[in-house]
C-alpha cells in the first residue's frame, strides 16, 4: 500500500472519528430517552402487533394507538399515586409535627437498652421532648438552609419529565419502523460478525425481556405483600409507603430497608409487637418473594446465572442510573454469549484435531 493510500485512510479515519464525537455531543441528551423507547417497545411488541392486525396494517394509526394505551396504562396509575402520595404525604407531616410538638416523644425499652447508641438515642428524645418548638426551629432552619438542593431536585424533575416526552415521541417511532429498524441492525452486525450477530442479537432480546419482566413482577409483588403488612401493623400513611417500596424494590436487596425502616419507626413510636410481626412478615413472606421470581423469570428465560444478573443489575444501576437496570444485565449476557461461542469454538477445533491425530477416535458433541 503507497503513503499516499495509508495518508488518505487516516485522514478518514480521523473524520470518521471527528464525525461521531460531535454526533455523540449532539445527541447526548437523546441516548437515554431513546434506550427506554427501544426496551419498551421491544417489551410491548405483541400488543403493537396485535392491534396492528386489528386495523388491517395501518401503521401509524397502530402506533399511536398502542403509545396512547401504554400512556394510559402507565401514567393513569401515576397520577391516582402521585395525588394520594400527596395527600398521605401531608397527613405523614402532620403527624410527625404533632407528636414532636406534644413532648410525648419516647423511646421502647428495646432500644433504650441498645449498647452504645441507647443512651445517646434516648437523651435526643428527652431534647425533643424538653423543647420541641425549638427543634422544629432546627429543622426549618436546616431545611431553609438546603434549598438549593430542592432547586437541583426540581431541575432533575423537569429533564426527566422532557426525557419522558422524548421517549414516547420516539417509541411512536419506534413501533412503526420497528421491523426496518431491526432489520437495518441485524445487517449491520452480520456484516462485522458474521453468523454470530443471530446469536447475539438473540441473546440482548431474551434477556432484555427477561430483566424487565423479572425486576418489574418482583418489585410488584413486594411492594404489594409490604403494603399489606404495613396496613396490619398500623403504620402511618401506607400507601405512600407501599409506593416509596415500589421504587426501592427495583434495586436488588432493597426492599427490606424499606420495610425495615418502618418497623424500626414502630419500634420508636412503643409499637413492638406490630414491629416484630411486620419484621416476621416481611423476612418469611416478602423477601422470599424475590428469591422466587426474580431467579425464576430472568435466569430461567436467560439461562444465564442468578449472580451474574444482579451484578449487571448493581453495576448498571452505578453506571448508567435508571435505565442500567436494564443495560447492565444486557451487556452481561451478551459477554457471556460470547464466552460460550468462544468455548464452543475451542471445543470443535480441539475436537478437529484430535480427529486429525487419532481418525477412529468418535467426534465430541460440543454442545453437549
Amino acid at each position: 500500500m503507497s503513503d499516499t493510500a495509508i495518508i488518505n485512510r487516516l485522514l478518514l479515519l480521523t473524520l470518521l472519528v471527528g464525525l461521531l464525537a460531535l454526533s455523540y455531543q449532539v445527541l447526548a441528551f437523546f441516548i437515554v430517552p431513546v434506550i427506554w423507547a427501544a426496551i419498551l417497545a421491544y417489551v410491548t411488541w405483541p400488543i403493537y402487533q396485535k392491534i396492528h392486525r386489528a386495523l388491517c396494517s395501518r401503521r401509524n394509526l397502530s402506533a399511536i394507538l398502542t403509545v396512547l394505551l401504554l400512556v394510559l396504562v402507565i401514567g393513569v396509575p401515576l397520577l391516582i399515586g402521585t395525588f394520594f402520595l400527596q395527600q398521605e404525604a401531608r397527613s405523614l407531616y402532620n403527624h410527625v409535627q404533632g407528636q414532636m410538638l406534644s413532648g410525648q416523644f419516647s423511646l421502647p425499652d428495646i432500644l433504650r437498652k441498645l449498647p452504645m447508641v441507647g443512651a445517646k438515642l434516648d437523651h435526643i428524645a428527652k431534647q425533643m421532648n424538653a423543647d420541641p418548638s425549638q427543634l422544629m426551629v432546627h429543622i426549618q432552619t436546616w431545611i431553609q438552609s438546603h434549598l438549593a438542593y430542592g432547586r437541583e431536585i426540581f431541575s432533575e424533575i423537569s429533564r426527566n419529565v422532557a426525557r419522558l416526552s422524548i421517549a414516547l415521541f420516539t417509541l411512536f417511532f419506534m413501533y412503526r419502523d420497528g421491523t426496518t429498524i431491526l432489520a437495518q441492525v441485524q445487517s449491520a452486525l452480520y456484516h462485522i460478525l458474521g453468523q454470530r450477530a443471530v446469536g447475539y442479537v438473540d441473546a440482548i432480546g431474551r434477556t432484555t425481556q427477561a430483566v424487565v419482566y423479572g425486576i418489574g413482577l418482583t418489585a410488584v409483588a413486594q411492594a404489594s405483600l409490604a403494603g399489606v403488612g404495613y396496613a396490619i401493623a398500623g403504620a402511618p400513611s401506607p400507601i405512600l409507603l407501599t409506593l416509596m417500596t415500589l421504587l426501592i424494590a427495583l434495586i436488588p436487596f432493597g426492599t427490606p430497608f424499606a420495610w425495615g425502616g418502618v418497623a424500626i419507626w414502630l419500634l420508636i413510636k412503643g409499637q413492638t409487637m406490630p414491629a416484630l410481626g411486620l419484621i416476621a412478615w416481611g423476612v418469611f413472606v416478602v423477601s422470599w418473594i424475590d428469591n422466587i421470581i426474580r431467579p425464576m423469570v430472568i435466569s430461567g428465560a436467560t439461562k444465564v446465572p442468578f449472580l451474574l444478573i444482579m451484578f449487571g443489575v448493581l453495576g448498571g444501576l452505578g453506571a448508567f442510573g435508571l435505565v442500567g437496570l436494564f443495560i447492565g444485565p444486557v451487556i452481561l449476557a451478551v459477554l457471556l454469549a460470547v464466552w460460550r461461542e468462544w468455548l464452543a469454538h475451542a471445543a470443535l477445533v480441539d475436537a478437529a484435531e484430535l480427529s486429525r491425530q487419532h481418525p477412529n477416535t468418535p467426534k465430541p458433541d460440543a454442545h453437549a
